[in-house]
């Protein structure tokens, strides 16, 4: 706001006072809301990081129980019961709100089957299969839970970001910008009225002379 561009009228002044409480409000209401939105932050972080480690190990007991079903039933036999499986699961995207925030939330069903579910005969397959299953279906479930949480968390950290970015141009740029057009004005409606009052002076000794 440059300073030769603004009246220095009391008008132009009660406007300016009018918008300096306006910043001040929204400025204390995005201030609230960034705080919280930290706080909603670190709690969603750490679900992130137990989910990351929860799928870590199901990932690791995975791996290690496909290995040995290839060892047992073969490449074949593991693949014929992989596409054996009638249902394939399903996702349902939703979404709720975090302080104004909308992030994700995610619904699987017929992810986790019993073994009539699984489609692949009991006869003819060992238990590692079953178990190799039921260790692919908890990773699914882990996947699916850290799809929506890491999702929620990067919202999140958007918006935070963006709110600090709205607080910082309130407090360094456009409150203090408007306090000193305030000021300005102050000072100019004083001049003037200095002016004014030494013309009115000026005006009397010259009428009583």
């Amino acid at each position: 706001m440059a300073l030769r561009d603004i009246k220095p009228t009391r008008s132009e002044l009660i406007n300016i006072k009018r918008r300096i409480k306006l910043s001040e409000r929204g400025y204390n209401i995005l201030k609230m809301k960034r705080d919280g939105l930290i706080l909603e932050f670190f709690k969603v972080l750490q679900q992130a990081k137990d989910s990351r480690g929860a799928m870590q190990e199901r990932y690791a007991r995975a791996t290690e129980m496909i290995a040995i079903a290839d060892t047992v039933e073969g490449a074949i036999g593991v693949k014929a019961a992989a596409f054996s499986a009638a249902d394939r699961p399903e996702i349902t995207l939703k979404s709720k709100n975090i302080m104004g925030v909308v992030v994700p939330e995610i619904e699987a069903s017929a992810v986790r089957k019993n073994l009539a579910e699984r489609g692949y005969g009991v006869l003819g397959t060992s238990a590692v299969i079953d178990e190799t299953a039921e260790a692919f279906e908890d990773l699914l479930e882990s996947i699916i839970e850290a799809a929506e949480i890491e999702t929620t968390m990067k919202r999140l950290l958007d918006e935070i970001e963006s709110t600090k970015r709205r607080v910082n141009a309130l407090e360094f740029k456009v409150i203090p910008e408007l306090t000193e057009a305030s000021n300005f004005i102050k000072m100019r409606l004083d001049e003037m009225e200095r002016e004014e009052l030494f013309r009115l002076k000026k005006i009397k000794a010259r009428s009583s002379s």
